[in-house]
């Protein structure tokens, strides 16, 4: 049983910063893609980071230039530093991270991020 666990979210001014982690326990050897999507009320659920094994990252337009997404691959687990956060960024974060082999996508449960104007 493979579990993803994030900590990091919270309550944070206009141009504040917060640095989420995710991190993985339980029977897996390593994660191919490791991801950050986020769910705003009202709204679908979006791409707004990723990281492949070898470390190369994408962004969502709206986050590139104050996101940095970074993971180790010895402690499988993945971050996300946020900076410059602006209002719109407020929604729920999710940790996301395919196993290697099989391909298995695992999902984390889940931390409220929200900033205030």
């Amino acid at each position: 049983q493979v579990q993803l666990v994030e900590s990091g979210g919270g309550l944070v001014q206009a141009g504040g910063s917060l640095r989420l982690s995710c991190a993985a326990s339980g029977s897996v050897f390593s994660f191919n893609f490791m991801g950050w999507y986020r769910q705003a009320p009202g709204k679908q659920r979006e791409l707004v980071a990723a990281i492949t094994r070898d470390g190369s990252p994408n962004y969502v337009d709206s986050v590139k230039g104050r996101f940095t997404i970074s993971r180790d691959n010895a402690k499988n687990t993945v971050y996300l530093q946020m900076n410059s956060l602006k209002p719109e960024d407020t929604a729920v974060y999710y940790c996301n991270a395919e196993e290697l082999f099989l391909h298995t996508p695992y999902w984390g449960q889940g931390t409220q991020v929200t900033v205030s104007s």
